[in-house]
């Protein structure tokens, strides 16, 4: 009469520890393979950020033409030194 019960009780208990093992491991896997997408997810923003980054342009100032006379009006001093070098280019629109 024992016997009857154990049977059962065992197999109940072999399930129980099955089902706990093969979800461990399972989380484990998820969480490896999260880290993994994860790890590669910071590559690619990271090259993604490197390509984005442009010169934007910044007004710093206006020209005027003024009969024969062309004046330049600067808004920020920071370039002063690179138009008394020449270093500048024109474009034609």
């Amino acid at each position: 009469m024992e016997l009857d019960l154990f049977i059962p009780f065992a197999i109940l208990i072999v399930l129980v520890v099955y089902f706990i093992y093969s979800r461990s491991r399972f989380e484990k896997e998820i969480v490896e393979l999260y880290e993994e997408k994860f790890d590669k997810w910071k590559e690619n923003t990271e090259l993604t950020v490197a390509k984005e980054k442009k010169v934007c342009k910044e007004l710093v100032g206006l020209v005027y033409k003024e009969e024969y006379n062309i004046t330049i009006e600067l808004l920020n001093d920071s370039v002063s030194t690179s138009l008394q070098r020449g270093k500048f280019s024109i474009k034609d629109k």
